[in-house]
């Protein structure tokens, strides 16, 4: 008989199926409980401040405020918080984001059955784990030139559907200097062209819409 106390588990996510699926996951298991819910970063934050669970597992994508943001806030005031990113995303740059704000795993939403409970107890144990699929996708970037903040902001009016000139006013910069960050993107992201540089972007979380 085990006499050890519960991981206790605060789960976000802005998807209520989502939160069922994994409420229902967490009931089967005799030695995980989860003791409240959120639905955006905000919520997360003010439930961790009320529950202060073993083990969060957490969203990225999330209205109000995003799951790197709320991790952010969670560690600022509780440095050791032990949280669990669930996401549909495997882009390299979201990926680094989550982990550099704290995340102690990076678990797909798909294989959430097979692989959660298990990863809980990793996590709560002090270990760390990432999908394999992620692995592979941060390890073919490891090499790439990173966007600087600059070119991130014009990679994002780029996907706004704007024109040079149009983000040359909103920046505040010349024509000239859109069109020389323009040439640095397309090539730190071996992109054909803007709308491809685009589609990276969204693909490795560089940006999102």
């Amino acid at each position: 008989m085990n006499d050890r106390a519960p991981i206790r588990i605060l789960s976000v996510d802005d998807h209520p199926l989502l939160r069922e699926g994994v409420a229902s996951l967490l009931a089967a298991q005799p030695d995980l409980k989860l003791v409240a819910e959120a639905a955006n970063g905000r919520e997360a934050v003010e439930q961790f401040r009320a529950h202060r669970p073993d083990v969060t597992l957490m969203d990225l994508q999330m209205p109000e405020m995003s799951g790197v943001e709320a991790m952010i806030a969670i560690r600022a005031e509780w440095p050791s918080a032990r949280i669990i990113v669930l996401t549909t995303y495997t882009g390299d740059a979201q990926v680094l984001r989550a982990l550099e704000a704290g995340a102690q795993a990076y678990l797909l939403k798909s294989v959430l059955r097979k692989e959660l409970p298990d990863t809980i107890r990793l996590v709560h144990a002090g270990r760390k784990r990432i999908a394999p699929e992620v692995a592979t996708t941060i390890a073919e970037h490891a090499a790439d030139e990173v966007l600087t903040v600059r070119e991130i902001e014009v990679l994002k009016l780029i996907a706004g559907g704007n024109a040079n000139k149009v983000i040359a006013v909103d920046l505040s910069i010349t024509e000239e200097t859109v069109k020389g960050h323009v040439k640095n993107i397309l090539a730190k992201l071996a992109a054909n062209d803007r709308t491809h540089a685009v589609t990276i972007g969204l693909k490795r979380g560089i940006i999102d819409l």
